[in-house]
This record gives structure tokens, sequence and C-alpha cells, in this order.
């Protein structure tokens, strides 16, 4: 299972949410790059990038940081926040990021998100789905959809999509664990989908359900700024 430590931006920062709540902020670092280095030295290859300000935007506004951290380390990026237009996601190709994340634009747009598939390649566009119960949640986790997780992920595999971000926004910074039982029904429903866990990963032992289950990756982020999972202990995974 690949282990993807998550950097969320604001003004340059590295900070947390709760509930992708803006008004419950914490800032861990002024350094995103540092905090990407240190990643690296113990073992990680992948980095979660967030850009909170892009998404608030509209449109990258963090690009700079995503250049800093592709040019001074050798972490395969998967970046998201405001990709709105081919245009930004070309920007992003371009400032270092491996892959980008389609959020919200995949669940409103999903004609623009099946042309990057078929421009970009399955490889380079990771689909985010962000659910409550088991339902899509929409407009920056404020909104329930009618389309349920499930659903979400068959129409995307279907055009093309092999790779989940799936985020359990109840549990998302809050460090009460994460929503198991949920992907392990989705890896049965969808055994050729990389499904990646996100949300409520708190615990070493979180991270070794997540591996039994069959996930494909886990994003880890409060979990590690709060220090309740210690980077020495993810090494058997890397």
């Amino acid at each position: 299972m690949e282990i993807i430590p998550a950097i969320d931006l604001i003004n340059g920062q590295c900070v947390r949410l709760t509930e992708g709540d803006f008004a419950q902020q914490t800032t861990y670092d002024n350094d995103p790059l540092a905090v990407a280095q240190r990643f690296e030295q113990h073992g990680v290859r992948r980095l979660h990038l967030v850009d909170l300000d892009g998404a608030r935007a509209k449109q990258p506004v963090n690009l700079p940081v995503l250049e800093r951290i592709a040019r001074h380390t050798q972490l395969t990026i998967d970046f998201g926040g405001g990709l709105q237009s081919e245009q930004a996601v070309r920007q992003a190709f371009d400032a270092g990021a491996a892959q980008i994340t389609a959020g919200s634009i995949a669940v409103r747009e999903p004609e623009t998100v099946r042309t990057w598939l078929q421009t970009f390649g399955a490889e380079k566009v990771i689909v985010g789905a962000d659910f409550r119960n088991n339902y899509i949640s929409i407009n920056a986790w404020a909104e329930q959809s009618e389309r349920t997780l499930a659903e979400f992920i068959g129409e995307y595999l279907a055009v093309g999509a092999t790779t989940f971000v799936c985020t359990d926004v109840s549990k998302d910074g809050k460090l009460q664990g994460p929503a198991l039982a949920s992907y392990q029904t989705l890896r049965t429903q969808f055994p050729a989908a990389q499904l990646v866990a996100s949300g409520g990963v708190t615990t070493i032992a979180d991270v070794e359900a997540l591996a039994e289950a069959g996930l494909y990756g886990a994003i880890i982020g409060k979990a590690i700024y709060e220090g309740t999972i210690q980077l020495e202990e993810l090494r058997r995974f890397l």
C-alpha cells in the first residue's frame, strides 16, 4: 500500500482543516518544502499536495510551492485545488506535478474530467470522491448530492479512470479513524479500482487495517503533524 502524506497549503504555509472548514484551521509549518524533505528523508515516495487557496479562488494559487517541492525533492506529487480548466492542469504538470486530483469538478463537470482522462491519461488524473454516509459531497463538502459513492466510482471506471481518492469528509481532520467498512465494501464492488483512503487515519493500526483491506494507498495528514503516527512507524510500509 502506498503511504501518501498530505500537505495542505494556505498562504504558502502547511495547514490542516477539520472537515474542510476554513474556520477550523491549524498552521503546522511555514515551510512546506522542509516538511516535504522530512517526509522524503524517512523513505516516503509520494506526496498529496492540496492548494486550499486555489480551491477558494477556482484557480491554482500555490504553484510556486509545488515547483519548489518538485525541484528540491524526488517525490511523486499529486496536486489538487483550483483545477477548473485544461490550462490550469497543464500549469500544474509544468510546475512539476506527476498527477493531478480532479475534486469537485469531477462531480460538477464530468465531461471536462473525461476529456482530461483522454488527453493526459488515467495514470495522471486521479478522481476525487468526497463522501459522507456513502453519498458524494459537493460545494466544499457543505451539501450532499443524490449520487452514491459507488455510482460515482462506477461511472468513472466506465470512462477509463483507474485511481480514486475517497475522502470521508465526516472524519477528515478529526483523528477518529477511517471509514474502513466503506472502503472494504468498495474493494469488493470494484476490485479493479485503485482506491486511496483519505480522512480519519489516526494510528498505525488504522494503516495496518487499510493495508489488510487491500487499499491501493492511504493519505495521512493530521496524524503525522499531531504525532499520533510517527514517520518511523511507516517505514515498513515503504
